[in-house]
C-alpha cells in the first residue's frame, strides 16, 4: 500500500522558514519522482518542486526559486521541502506527491499518481 505522510506545516511571519517532511512507504520509494504541490483556497493546485529519487535531479517553479529547496534522504525514505524567506502568497495546503520516474519532466499535478493528506502552511504579514 502506497503511503505518503506530510508533516512540518505551521504558521510563521513573513521572512520566516519552515521545513516540510514527506515519509514514503519503503517499497514505493525507489526510482520515483517526488513532488511538492500547494493549493490555496479558491485556487488550482500548483506544483512547487520535484526531485528524482534515483539521482537527485530537481526542478522548481519560478516563484520559489532561491527560497525553497527540495531534498531527499534515501536511507530514511524521506523527502523534504525547506522553505525560507516565506511570503504571505506562500500560504496554502502543501501536498507531497509521487509518480513514476518517467514523468519527472514537468511538475504537472495530472502526472502524479499518489498523494499525501496535506499540511497547512500559513504566512502572516
Amino acid at each position: 500500500q502506497v503511503q505518503l505522510v506530510e508533516s512540518g506545516g505551521g504558521s510563521v511571519q513573513t521572512g520566516g522558514s519552515l521545513r516540510l517532511s514527506c515519509a514514503a512507504s519503503e517499497m514505493f520509494y525507489n526510482r520515483r519522482c517526488m513532488g511538492w504541490f500547494r493549493q490555496a483556497p479558491g485556487k488550482e493546485r500548483e506544483g512547487v518542486a520535484l526531485i528524482r529519487t534515483d539521482g537527485g535531479f530537481t526542478f522548481y517553479v519560478n516563484s520559489v526559486k532561491g527560497r525553497f529547496t527540495i531534498s531527499q534522504d534515501n536511507v530514511k525514505k524521506m523527502v523534504y521541502l525547506q522553505m525560507d524567506n516565506l511570503k504571505p502568497e506562500d500560504t496554502a495546503m502543501y501536498y507531497c506527491a509521487a509518480t513514476d520516474i518517467g514523468y519527472c519532466t514537468s511538475i504537472s499535478a495530472s502526472n502524479f499518481l499518489y498523494w499525501g493528506q496535506g499540511t497547512q502552511v500559513t504566512v502572516s504579514s
